[in-house]
């Protein structure tokens, strides 16, 4: 079972990218799902809870950095612990 009382707030913004200020490690933790539009999604990379909107990375798009752009996907969002 999981123990809630150690499980940290989910913060309204946040990414996997350890290199963004909204990263936060102890929520990683723990394994978190997100829901946009009522639907699970498995390839969030960023999310913002009160803005609505999530982003997740491009197939085949790579930026000047070698990283995967970014698209956002606009809708109601809720994050959770599973």
């Amino acid at each position: 079972m999981n123990d809630t009382t150690s499980q940290p707030t989910l913060p309204d913004r946040l990414s996997i990218n350890p290199r963004s200020r909204y990263h936060v490690a102890a929520v990683f933790e723990h394994d978190i799902g997100i829901k946009i539009n009522g639907k699970e999604r498995f390839d969030v990379e960023e999310y913002c809870i009160s803005e609505g909107w999530i982003k997740v990375a491009s197939p085949k798009a790579l930026d000047r950095r070698g990283q995967p752009l970014l698209l956002t996907v606009k809708g109601t969002v809720e994050a959770f612990y599973r």
